[in-house]
């Protein structure tokens, strides 16, 4: 699987971003798909994650409640609607495929992890001003 990702930029605090992450290849709906972020300050960190088919979604503390990740497995599509943003939202945002079980050996607890993901994609800016 090759990812695609996009919608970075640069906003102001209390903005709101919509990431999108294209797949390639023929395992999108079987793939669980995650969405990571790195910065300058810190070491890539987990942000939010979905099964393959969107039924077990998991957030990082940090974004609960203003982040939403959902897929479109029509589109080879995953998504990363980001409210509220905060300037300490700013980072490189990367997308991830894998395949978790049932259709991986890879349990899907592990879906947080980013060494677990078969395809890794580019990052996309995001960078929120105060």
């Amino acid at each position: 699987v090759q990812l695609q990702a996009s919608g970075g930029g640069l906003v102001q605090a209390g903005d709101s971003l919509r990431l999108s992450c294209v797949a390639s290849g023929r395992t999108f709906g079987k793939s669980g798909m995650g969405w990571f972020r790195q910065s300058a300050r810190k070491e890539r960190e987990f942000v939010a994650s979905i099964n393959w088919s969107g039924a077990i979604i998991r957030y990082a503390d940090s974004v609960k409640g203003r982040f939403t990740i959902s897929r479109d497995n029509g589109k080879n599509t995953v998504y990363l609607q980001m409210n509220s943003l905060k300037p300490e939202d700013t980072a490189a945002y990367f997308c991830a495929a894998g395949l978790f079980t049932p259709w991986g050996s890879t349990p899907s607890q592990d879906m947080d992890i980013w060494n677990k993901y078969d395809s890794r994609g580019q990052g996309t800016q995001v960078t929120v001003s105060s």
